[in-house]
């Protein structure tokens, strides 16, 4: 436990110390976000609020790892799998980013160019897992263990690519996907801890501290916003972390208001096409509350409060099952 504080407090204090030249350059560049024509009314006045801020979010998360990890003396190739992971989900985001900047408008990579490129990373920890284990095809679900056999690395890659997605649909208020994501990776890092995941743990713990850091540049009204640099690498941590540490159906338990903004947007597309109404007034689902009234801050503060009651039930979940086994 010594080691996962030490994780969360460098997580968190670099963040806060990278954050603030980075913002500074950004501002100088005049490397703002831009706003689609169809979000909210509300969100003009967030034109121009410097973006790519998972920047430092990224760089505070390896460098931290790194320095826990070697304290821990758990710096391992499994370690290096996942920091890679989160590295080339970060370079995909940015290129993301990039597109959009450069082209001054919210058109960044094609949603197949980013799906193929997140397809691919994800195979990399899956790969890796199924070299190095003999048991990696086999899932628990509570108590019950199920082998998917050839079946796994369809399983594990869209774990990680829906992840990923999840998260990235939720970044779209002020602290809303920081917020969630705390409690996600707080959970994560107890998990990972329980089944032995020391790794995973670390790695988690220090995202966790990252992200309460970022929160000091991303709350209402935000001074920065992580983009997609941000939200595409950190949501395909989160499932890499789930697949890795092997609680992979925990992760709907721990990620649910990621999978509700994502259903929310399935859900709507597919009510319109069929029928030519719409079930919410906007998805993702927090645009729906948006337009109902509710207001940013409010909206954060329910959703982050639910995830961390989430949060701390897949904790339980986790401890339940392993005592019960024992």
């Amino acid at each position: 436990m010594i080691m996962i504080t030490v994780a969360f407090l460098l997580g968190l204090i670099l963040c806060l110390l990278f954050g603030v030249p980075y913002i500074d350059f950004l501002k100088k560049k005049t490397i703002g976000q831009y706003i689609k024509d169809c979000a909210p009314e509300t969100h003009a006045k967030k034109e121009g609020t410097p973006t790519t801020g998972g920047v430092f979010i990224i760089v505070a998360v390896i460098v931290s790892s790194i320095i826990t990890l070697l304290l821990a003396q758990h710096l391992t190739t499994e370690a290096f799998i996942v920091l890679i992971t989160l590295l080339f989900y970060a370079f995909a985001g940015f290129q993301d980013d990039y597109i959009k900047i450069k082209g001054k408008g919210n058109d960044g990579l094609t949603p197949r160019g980013k799906l193929l490129r997140q397809i691919a990373i994800a195979l990399l920890p899956t790969l890796y897992l199924i070299m190095t284990s003999d048991s990696a095809s086999i899932v628990d679900i509570g108590p019950w263990s199920i082998n998917l056999g050839w079946l796994y690395p369809v399983f594990a890659v869209f774990v990680i690519t829906g992840s990923s997605n999840a998260y990235n649909l939720t970044d779209g208020l002020d602290g809303l996907a920081a917020f969630t994501g705390l409690f996600a990776f707080i959970a994560c890092s107890f998990i990972s801890l329980l089944k032995g995941s020391v790794e995973e743990a670390i790695i988690s713990a220090t995202v966790a501290g990252a992200l309460l850091g970022f929160l000091r540049y991303n709350k209402p009204k935000a001074q920065v916003f992580m983009g997609d640099t941000g939200s595409l690498a950190i949501g395909g941590l989160l499932g890499t972390i789930a697949v890795m540490a092997k609680f992979e159906f925990l992760l709907i338990a721990i990620g649910f208001i990621f999978v509700m903004e994502t259903l929310s947007v399935i859900i709507q597309v597919m009510s319109y096409k069929l029928t030519g109404k719409r079930v919410f007034r906007m998805a993702p689902m927090h645009h729906h509350f948006e337009l109902g009234g509710w207001s940013e801050k409010k909206i954060v503060l329910t959703f982050g409060l639910f995830s961390a009651l989430l949060a701390i039930l897949a904790v339980i979940s986790c401890l339940s099952t392993l005592a019960g086994v024992n």
